[in-house]
């Protein structure tokens, strides 16, 4: 290993985070970390208990002291949402990532860094490694795939955690107290499509790219394009003027992310090839314009498609398919008439993929309203329904509603002003944390979410804060120190 962060205070919070980022650990390939936090438990000679899902428990006692103290939970997720640049080779799988550091900021070469959430895993194995750190009994739960659904919080049976005091450690903004998040679920609309019997031998691909994309709960109120919602649009308008064929239609790459790229491999009549290039940059022209402010980078690019042979849509299948990506619901549905600027509701089509014999679209739906989660869905039902497609829903999650009373966010709120002289923010988001299936799942739960600055999280700029992450850490040690 390069040993980038060696030099890096907290020396072992950073030491654990380089070697979590050398473990692939992307959601659903989580076995490799969590056979490692296996392993440090046991040389460890702590507690360790790894479920079918591969979360993973750990406990440790409490410090000289702090013997009978009320056990304190410490929680992060082990795997990270795999982006990359189109020009960056790495297999997600198997490959480590490449760490640098840019003044105050540790980065990925091209690729996300997994800050979010490895900087909690760092943060939990320093806390369990030590034998000078003041705290309570803890329990420590690292769980899988919070990325892709929750879906290893979701399977928890509910006797794993006896605390309940718990410390969410997967936020991206420090100085801030998040108390209260959105619920959500997962929709996937599939559109049954037929294709001609002939094939052809020529097809171009029309591909918008240069999207700064970002988190889908987090970045949804900043109006970044969405990839595939905006490639509809495009579409729909081309046919009007040049009819042509979907031969497929793929874009983004996470459900949870605001897609970044979308492309539609079509075939139309040769002749019409340079009607079809001034309407690429009629829209080049149209898409720069209205994005100038959120993504200055945006282009629509027309290329020839590679390929021997291609079978293309009906007529029928291209105009469904073509209307359909382009009325799908997507973005802001409500905003909170209670807390200013927090974004209620919305949905993200984070996904859109050509299978052999339908078209499917992979949506976030989010809501800190549950009945307005579920209107989303009602209106997707409706539109889907229309064009003849049918809709699945999985991994549905509970939102975080706000506690007025709650001891353990008083002591972060004191211990904060003492380090700093002033309060933390106390904030809900539109984002979706597993505290909500926690409190389900274990009952009267006392939570607070907190972490250190990582900026532009799903997106391959993304990048975690070092004095950041040493000021937290501190932070997150006093609160433990307190809790006697």
């Amino acid at each position: 290993m390069a040993e980038v962060l060696k030099d890096l205070e907290p020396k072992k919070v950073f030491q654990f985070f380089e070697k979590i980022t050398q473990i692939p650990h992307g959601s659903n390939n989580e076995k490799q970390i969590s056979d490692y936090l296996v392993s440090f438990a046991k040389q460890r000679n702590l507690e360790v208990i790894q479920d079918s899902a591969n979360n993973v428990v750990i406990r440790k006692p409490g410090s000289r002291g702090y013997e009978n103290s009320p056990t304190v939970v410490l929680q992060g997720h082990m795997d990270m949402v795999c982006e990359k640049n189109s020009d960056v080779d790495i297999d997600f799988e198997k490959d480590p990532l490449q760490l640098e550091i840019d003044g105050d900021y540790i980065k990925a070469k091209g690729t996300t860094l997994g800050g979010d959430d490895g900087i909690a895993v760092a943060y939990a194995l320093a806390i369990l490694d030590s034998d000078d750190i003041k705290h309570p009994p803890l329990e420590v739960l690292i769980t899988t795939n919070e990325e892709n659904g929750m879906t290893g919080a979701a399977v928890l049976k509910g006797d794993e955690i006896k605390g309940k005091l718990l410390i969410n450690l997967d936020s991206e903004d420090e100085g801030k107290l998040l108390v209260s998040c959105a619920g959500g679920l997962r929709s996937k609309v599939k559109l049954p499509i037929t294709r001609d019997s002939k094939t052809v031998s020529e097809a171009y691909e029309i591909k918008i790219s240069g999207l700064n994309g970002g988190h889908s709960g987090d970045d949804i109120n900043k109006e970044r394009a969405n990839a595939n919602i905006t490639l509809g649009r495009v579409l729909v308008n081309i046919y009007k003027n040049v009819e042509f064929r979907l031969v497929e239609i793929n874009g983004g790459a996470k459900n949870n992310a605001i897609p970044r790229e979308a492309k539609a491999v079509i075939s139309f009549d040769p002749s019409k090839k340079s009607e079809l290039e001034a309407l690429i940059k009629d829209w080049n022209s149209i898409l720069k314009n209205e994005y100038k402010n959120t993504d200055a980078d945006i282009k629509v690019e027309l290329s020839s498609a590679a390929g021997v042979s291609f079978k293309v849509f009906t007529k029928e299948a291209t105009e469904k398919t073509i209307k359909l990506t382009h009325v799908m619901p997507n973005g802001i549905y409500t905003m909170s008439t209670d807390i200013k600027g927090l974004v209620q509701s919305s949905t993200n089509v984070g996904i859109l993929t050509t299978e052999e014999d339908s078209v499917v679209y992979d949506s976030a739906v989010r809501s800190s309203v549950r009945s307005l989660k579920y209107d989303i869905l009602n209106h997707t039902e409706i539109i889907a329904e229309a064009f003849g497609a049918k809709v699945e829903v999985t991994s549905e999650y509970p939102e975080w509603e706000y506690q007025k009373d709650s001891k353990l966010r008083d002591l972060f709120t004191k211990v904060y002003k003492d380090l700093y002289n002033e309060e933390p923010k106390v904030v809900a988001i539109h984002a979706g944390v597993e505290c909500g299936l926690f409190n389900e799942k274990f009952g009267g739960l006392d939570m607070v979410s907190l972490g250190p600055d990582i900026k532009d999280i799903h997106t391959p700029k993304e990048k975690l804060g070092i004095s950041s992450t040493k000021r937290t850490w501190e932070y997150v040690l006093k609160v433990l120190e307190e809790l006697k």
